[in-house]
């Protein structure tokens, strides 16, 4: 009897068990269901202003939208001109830069990021661009800092146009004397990263060691300039062709990535700024001492991991890692701000640091500059000149 009673314990105590796991299981399959119904709808229906521009602009300046993802489907127009707000001021843009920023809008990739608000079927922001330089032509009623005729540099969207309207107290800054337009374009960005991540993430300190890979590249000629006006001992890891380059803008030692590993080397460092991450954790954390830095700043081509991304992948890897050993390692993500333009202006002002440009476009021929950009070998900046 009391074996009896047992299984028949036994057997009820299974059916709420069962009854449950088959209740998860409907509850997960309606869930992804109702996602997948959700994703469809969204893909289908997602849509931009892009019926703005059929009609002709009352006010018309020339820009480079895009209606859909691509470069091929990059659109030179007309559209309607900015007129700003009490609180901006009306940029006439003289030059723009080129970012890898720019091409992961333009092919919507890693797709992570159309899921995040970018744009599921096609680009819900049909501007580009963001770095810019040019001539102040009118202020908001509100502005007090910047005047007509004043040459200033910064970020905003849309920056590939001939017009850009940006808040006076955002991300611009009054143009070095001594620097031209398009070396004044090619900084925001790529400045900003390079000094946020020597400075902010790197935490660097005069006489440590640091180690810069893709050193000759939009963010590495910054990063070497700037580590080195810190009082740093800088390397620069680069390819053959550009080691005198390098060396010139005050890289105390280089290292020749197609002849040398600097992860089998034996120096080891303080801070490493990786541009590039062709090399995995283990081996950078090899070369960095214990209770060194490891900063990502990027990595990786447009067409690699389309998903999520090579840089955020290492990203990822890294701060998990980091909470396991001495190392600080973690991804750079950088602020663009009028503080640290202003920054970077005293720096060029100063010769501390002096903008690369490899290649000059102009606004009709961002495809080429897009393309040319995406092969990665640019050395230092890719400018467009806007007429």
């Amino acid at each position: 009897m009391d074996g009896g009673k047992s299984m028949n314990d036994e057997t009820k105590t299974k059916l709420p068990r069962k009854r449950w796991k088959r209740a998860l299981k409907w509850t997960i399959g309606v869930v992804l269901i109702a996602l997948l119904v959700w994703f469809e709808i969204a893909y289908w229906t997602s849509t931009n202003d892009c019926q703005l521009y059929s009609a002709a602009p009352t006010n018309p300046m020339k820009a480079v939208v895009y209606c859909n993802y691509g470069v091929p489907n990059l659109k030179f127009q007309e559209i309607e001109k900015p007129t700003p707000a009490d609180d901006q001021l009306l940029v006439r843009v003289r030059a723009a830069s080129v970012n890898p920023l720019d091409w992961h809008f333009i092919e919507g990739t890693p797709y992570f990021m159309r899921v995040m608000g970018v744009g599921l079927r096609k680009p819900k922001d049909t501007r580009l661009g963001v770095d810019f330089a040019g001539t102040v032509e009118a202020v908001g009623k509100n502005v007090t800092k910047f005047k007509p005729g004043d040459e200033v540099f910064g970020g905003r969207t849309g920056a590939f146009a001939e017009y850009v309207c940006v808040r006076e107290a955002r991300a611009v800054a009054v143009k070095p004397a001594s620097v031209t337009f398009e070396q004044a374009a090619s900084v925001p960005i790529a400045g900003i990263t390079a000094l946020q991540g020597v400075r902010d993430k790197g935490k660097v300190q005069p006489g440590q060691k640091v180690l810069i890979n893709g050193a000759s590249g939009g963010v590495g000629t910054f990063a070497v300039q700037i580590a080195k006006s810190m009082g740093a001992d800088v390397t620069g890891v680069c390819s053959t062709r550009n080691l005198d380059m390098v060396r010139s803008l005050g890289a105390d030692h280089v290292i020749d990535y197609t002849k040398e590993d600097f992860t089998k080397g034996d120096q080891r460092y303080d801070v490493i700024l990786d541009n590039v991450a062709n090399h995995s954790l283990s081996e950078c954390r090899r070369v960095l001492n214990p209770d060194g830095r490891y900063v990502l700043i990027g990595g990786g081509g447009v067409n690699e991991s389309r998903w999520l991304g090579p840089g955020l992948t290492h990203a990822f890897k890294a701060m998990f890692l980091s909470k396991f050993v001495s190392q600080k390692m973690g991804m750079m993500l950088a602020e663009l701000n009028q503080k640290d333009l202003t920054a970077l202006a005293d720096l060029m002002q100063s010769g501390k640091v002096t903008p690369v440009i490899d290649k000059t476009y102009t606004l009709g021929e961002l495809p080429q500059a897009i393309e040319y950009l995406e092969q990665g070998h640019a050395r230092g900046k890719v400018v467009v000149k806007v007429d």
